[in-house]
């Protein structure tokens, strides 16, 4: 895939992310895209170094899956630094 496909992939998979964790993210919807995105590199990243799977196409389903898991681990992480208790 290229870089544009991995972007709009983050794109989708950081909505995702964000529809299976709702509540406040401390820096709103562009900062939750954006880490999305950041997720499917991640989600790709866990694939090939733990499950020794390659990622298929745009359309195949490990692919999203590996990209929302990304995303779900990038958005907890940042939710756990960067979130305030006022």
């Amino acid at each position: 895939m290229g870089i544009i496909a991995w972007i709009v992939l983050g794109l989708i998979a950081g909505v995702i992310a964000k529809a299976l964790m709702p509540g406040k993210d401390p820096g709103g919807c562009i900062i939750t895209v954006l880490l999305g995105i950041a997720g499917a590199f991640v989600g790709g990243w866990i694939g090939k170094t733990l499950f020794h799977t390659e990622l298929g196409t745009f359309f195949d389903l490990r692919t999203w899956g590996l990209a929302i898991l990304g995303a779900l681990i990038i958005l907890a992480g940042y939710r756990l630094v960067f979130n305030r208790r006022d």
